[in-house]
């Protein structure tokens, strides 16, 4: 039985179509003094094993996500996978100054003790996974970000904001089915200044897709974009694997002069074009195989 946390219900019915099993009757209702409760009707249908997918862009978001398994656990369920499309706090993966806490960690052990398997879906930091106490495993949903892209990109340049991101890139450009790839060399001063080097690809009168795997502030991939536009590029798509967009970071993509952005279906989005279903799919075939 598939349990969709609320920030994450189109994809718990994609899911639950793609793998044939029943999507829960999941509520989320909140008290008047402001505490949540997210609970299940299963309407004497017996629990043996119990999937909840849970995006976690806040805290609100964990605190449901860790009832939701509690709930399935106290239906009688004996094997429980949790799936976090969206590991929020998953950028807080050390302690960055003397006297914080390693926020990754303290989630990740939270939902731990809730589940027998946890499932992630492209991780800002891989190095996550490790601080689940119970299994953990990553899939890849770069590829799916092809599938929305126009049939007819000409000479297309898939293209990363930095180095690190090259690899989703690849990944975006092999699914389409061909096309160069390139990155921008970008220093990071701060958590909202961005120094960007254009690369040496020549991207005049191309077609650019600029992957990234989360999109959140839209600066630095505005930053691109207007740097793109001052090499001639002809149409730039902006591509990403969690479109989480906080405050005005679609009306600078739009100023930036994008001609779209296509996101997953992590976070549901106005720009979710495409489902991680499939390879999420995959993983619980393969968990239920072992």
């Amino acid at each position: 039985m598939i349990l969709p946390g609320s920030d994450s219900q189109a994809l718990g019915a994609a899911l639950a179509a793609e793998t044939g099993r029943e999507l829960a009757a999941v509520t989320y209702d909140r008290f008047p003094d402001g505490e949540g409760m997210a609970s299940v009707d299963l309407d004497g249908t017996a629990l043996d094993r119990a999937v909840v997918v849970a995006s976690t862009p806040s805290d609100t978001a964990y605190v449901e996500l860790l009832q939701l398994q509690d709930a399935v656990r106290e239906a009688g369920a004996d094997h429980v996978t949790t799936v976090i499309p969206y590991m929020g706090y998953g950028r807080q993966e050390r302690a960055f100054e003397p006297g914080q806490p390693v926020s990754a960690r303290a989630v990740a052990r939270a939902v731990a003790t809730g589940t027998d398997r946890v499932i992630l879906v492209n991780p800002h930091e891989a190095s996550v996974t490790d601080f689940f106490d119970v299994p953990c495993s990553v899939v890849d949903a770069a590829p799916r970000l092809a599938d929305p892209l126009p049939a007819d990109l000409t000479d297309p340049l898939f293209l990363s904001p930095d180095a690190g991101a090259v690899s989703l890139a690849e990944s975006v450009r092999d699914a389409y089915g061909g096309g160069d790839v390139d990155y921008f060399e970008k220093v990071r001063h701060s958590g909202t200044e961005v120094d960007i080097t254009p690369s040496d690809a020549d991207v005049t009168g191309r077609d650019v897709v600029v992957v990234d795997d989360i999109i959140a502030t839209g600066s630095t991939m505005s930053e691109s974009i207007g740097v793109l536009d001052d090499r001639d590029a002809a149409d730039v798509f902006v591509t990403c694997i969690h479109p989480l967009l906080v405050r005005n970071a679609r009306t600078k993509l739009e100023r930036a002069g994008v001609t779209a952005v296509y996101g997953t279906d992590t976070l549901e989005r106005e720009v979710t074009t495409t489902s991680v279903a499939p390879v999420v799919a995959d993983a619980l075939g393969s968990a239920a195989a072992e």
